[in-house]
């Protein structure tokens, strides 16, 4: 008899536990609130994101093409059609893992779960009624959601999370953004690039905080320019709604931070200052499943929970709360499920930050190796002086490796500039292969591409980068 499992949540984290489970021959049962799987992720976050950053990245590159002698009109953003075209993407996504788990023959059920005991489910559906679900293991795969202030939160149309800054109510002529991490960033992008001005407030000294100085300030310079104001060290004391004859026309925001205003009136504001995990999950009292303080579940390497039949994995789990750690966290807690020798311990998670230059680094920090008093040696490599970067006009990067100085085995890498995101996995293969700077600096990479960078920050290394000229110390 086939192993039963539900997975509760349709995310990256969830489809591809019930995929996984289904491909090594158990029988499935996926539970999620949409009309198809794909969670967050491909309904209302990673993908409508994405593609609306696309469109602010064509908007951004016809603006500067004036400066290679091509010049475009000004461009004109019809709001409907560009709505319509994230829908479609969203679309064609969902209905893909829809069809993916027909023809896998997952079961997939419509609405919202409640444990009833360590094996079984009571299912509400959207569509009416309810539905027992008796399994021999469940996975959690629940999520996230934003996390809300509450003495901030106001009952206004004009103050949008990230799921509603997607839906593009409107191209405001005002906009703050509460929150200068990567979702913000991002959004914000989206909206400055559709003409709206932006201005950014962050309760920490920087943008981006936990990313190292170095790539930031790459990003800064840029931002700067992109954003209408900044205001770092600057906290939000309150909001309250501006009305018309109308209705509401805004929100008055007031602040609290040296070089930031005492109010200032916003057409819309938006409130992007992290996520929580969905760890709320009724009936999970009922079990042995213990939350941690900072409202995750606790998990082992296995991604088992205090009840021998419950698995967590994805946001819920634990940081960092990215999609493509949810969907490997998957395939660890189903092989476990499945008798197989498994472990979660990846030697590096990328992280990307799709801002316009994108970030991206995985494995160790340069502020990683502070904290934790261990020496390396930082190799970097400066966009100025590649070839593929110059043609392209985008010299506002930088590629750089941590290096253990006496093995020379590359544990970290980080990366700054246009398509940062797609450079980053070579990194990650590096950092997961154990390979060394020698490893790298010996691997062929095609000209002129700005992969080379990753090649020639090893060479840095040695003080024999071809293209700068920086000998090593002796």
């Amino acid at each position: 008899m086939a192993t039963r499992i539900a997975v509760v949540g349709s995310g990256p984290g969830g489809y591809a536990a019930a995929f996984y489970a289904a491909d090594l021959g158990m029988d499935v049962t996926l539970i999620g609130e949409e009309p198809n799987p794909g969670g967050v992720c491909l309904y209302k976050g990673c993908i409508p994101s994405k593609a609306l950053l696309h469109v602010a990245k064509v908007i951004d590159e016809a603006q500067h093409a004036s400066h290679w002698g091509v010049s475009f009109s000004a461009p004109a953003v019809d709001v409907d059609k560009l709505r319509a075209y994230k829908d479609r993407v969203v679309e064609k996504l969902t209905s893909g893992t829809g069809q993916v788990a027909k023809l896998r023959k997952v079961h997939f059920l419509q609405g919202r779960a409640s444990i009833t005991s360590p094996t079984s489910l009571l299912v509400k559906k959207v569509a009416g009624g309810e539905e027992v679900v008796t399994v021999d293991y469940i996975v959690l795969a629940t999520g996230s959601h934003p996390t809300r202030i509450s003495s901030l939160s106001i009952d206004s149309t004009r103050v949008l999370d990230s799921t509603g800054a997607l839906d593009l109510p409107e191209i405001p002529k005002t906009m703050l953004v509460i929150g200068g991490g990567y979702i913000g960033l991002e959004l914000g992008s989206v909206y400055a690039a559709l003409g709206t001005k932006v201005s950014v407030v962050e309760m920490t000294p920087g943008l981006l905080p936990g990313a190292d100085r170095d790539l930031v300030r790459v990003l800064n310079q840029r931002a700067e320019k992109v954003f209408e104001k900044i205001y770092l060290s600057t906290r939000v004391t309150g909001m309250s709604e501006v009305k018309g004859k109308k209705g509401a026309t805004g929100v008055s925001v007031s602040f609290e931070g040296e070089g930031a205003p005492a109010q200032q009136t916003f057409d819309y504001v938006l409130v992007s200052i992290g996520r929580q995990p969905n760890a709320s999950i009724d009936g999970l009292s009922s079990t042995r499943v213990t939350v941690n303080a900072k409202g995750f579940v606790d998990t082992d390497g296995q991604r088992r929970t205090g009840e021998p039949t419950v698995f967590a994995i994805g946001d819920v789990a634990g940081e960092p709360m990215l999609a493509h750690k949810a969907s490997h966290e998957a395939r660890v807690a189903i092989e476990a499920i499945a008798g197989h020798k498994a472990m979660f311990e990846p030697a590096a998670i990328p992280a990307v930050v799709f801002t316009d230059p994108e970030i991206a680094w995985a494995g160790l920090t340069e502020a990683d190796a502070e904290r934790q008093g261990l020496t390396v040696e930082v190799a970097r490599f400066p966009w100025g002086a590649s070839g593929r970067a110059i043609a392209i006009d985008r010299v506002d990067g930088m590629t750089k490796l941590i290096i253990d100085p006496k093995t020379e085995r590359i544990l970290g890498v980080g990366i700054v500039g246009s398509g940062a995101g797609e450079l980053i996995s070579e990194g990650v293969l590096a950092i997961e292969m154990g390979a060394t700077a020698s490893d790298v600096k010996l691997t062929i990479h095609p000209h002129p591409t700005l992969g080379e960078t990753v090649m020639e920050a090893a060479e840095q290394f040695f003080g024999q980068a071809t293209h700068v000229y920086k000998p090593k110390k002796r």
